[in-house]
């Protein structure tokens, strides 16, 4: 009865957060906790309804450990793929180097807990910890990642915001263009006033043009007006080009719901940078090709916890204590 209750206040918490601001990475942890106890309740009344179904208590158990294995050896055939496709890069190693690190750790782990060393007891404990709150943390990410990528919004926007990405020999690559095309959407079924169409992108080092003259030109290309489509060139990381393009529509005289569109790995971190800006806009995803997207969501979450470090390491700081304690300890047990 209890986890019934918890789960359903924890439910209750999170459509209220849900309901005040989509754009809040709190409503991932709401949702998880009411899930996870939505499903011990379940557990209790199947037992209660039949001591046979104890057995799933320990599939519970079982299944998280073999998933992390699962998921690392995922992790690195995906590597190999982007290797393949994409050729050698930080993007494409990434996966590689994520899936032989949950390989190796816990194995390392188990190794210093055996040495007998308190010092390598308490590196065990805290890299336990550590893992315990990052896979927590990416399982949040990924979850509401994809709950907010599924979400309706207005189709009446008075601006749609298309986030640039790299040209390739100056030109519109397919990762880019499914953005573009998702933006065309939007602005094809919009009634009875069609919105702003705002590409913006900067000009890398290793590209030709802007990526917003790339952007502008796919778009007239495809049906949109040139009178519609008002370009934002200066823009070089997603903070900036969602700053650099509300600037450039007040310049205008547009105000209003803005919808800004990414493909659907980046939905949750540009609504979390558009929150923290104060901008009222939300965002919408485009298809990305599947063998990409593993990556993709790795490095997404990596920069949502680099731009939530603070948090991040004031949640930390107990892990670390806990850590040391289970050191002192070791150190003065007559077993040692």
């Amino acid at each position: 009865m209890l986890n019934l209750v918890l789960g359903l206040l924890f439910a209750g918490l999170f459509l209220a957060s849900y309901q005040s601001d989509r754009r809040r990475l709190r409503n991932g942890v709401l949702l998880l906790v009411s899930a996870w106890f939505l499903l011990q309740a379940i557990l209790d009344f199947l037992i209660d309804l039949n001591p046979w179904f104890e057995w799933l208590n320990l599939v519970v158990l079982v299944v998280p450990v073999v998933s992390i294995f699962v998921f690392a050896s995922f992790l690195i055939a995906n590597g190999i793929t982007m290797v393949r496709r994409e050729g050698p890069g930080i993007t494409s190693f990434l996966p590689i180097a994520v899936g032989l690190a949950v390989f190796l750790a816990p194995v390392v782990a188990f190794l210093f807990v055996l040495s007998g060393q308190p010092v390598l007891a308490g590196i065990a404990a805290l890299a336990f910890f550590l893992c315990a709150y990052l896979g927590c943390a990416f399982v949040v990410f990924l979850g509401y990642a994809l709950v907010y990528s599924r979400m309706r919004f207005s189709s009446n926007p008075a601006a749609v915001i298309v986030l640039g990405s790299g040209l390739i020999d100056g030109k519109v690559p397919p990762l880019l263009a499914a953005r573009l095309n998702k933006a065309l959407e939007i602005y094809d079924g919009a009634a009875p006033v069609r919105p702003v169409l705002v590409p913006s992108g900067g000009q890398g080092p290793d590209e030709p043009r802007p990526e917003s003259a790339a952007m502008k030109e796919y778009l007239v290309l495809k049906g949109a007006a040139s009178r519609d489509v008002l370009e934002e060139d200066q823009a070089t990381t997603t903070r900036e080009n969602l700053a650099y393009s509300v600037s450039l529509l007040a310049a205008k005289g547009i105000h209003g719901p803005l919808l800004v569109c990414t493909n659907n790995y980046h939905v949750l971190r540009a609504a979390l940078l558009s929150r923290r800006q104060k901008i009222n806009a939300q965002v919408v995803g485009a298809p990305t090709a599947r063998y990409f997207v593993p990556s993709a969501f790795l490095r997404e979450f990596v920069a949502v916890m680099r731009d939530n470090r603070l948090t991040n390491m004031v949640l930390c700081l107990p892990m670390f204590g806990i850590a040391l304690l289970i050191t002192v300890a070791l150190m003065h047990s007559p077993v040692v």
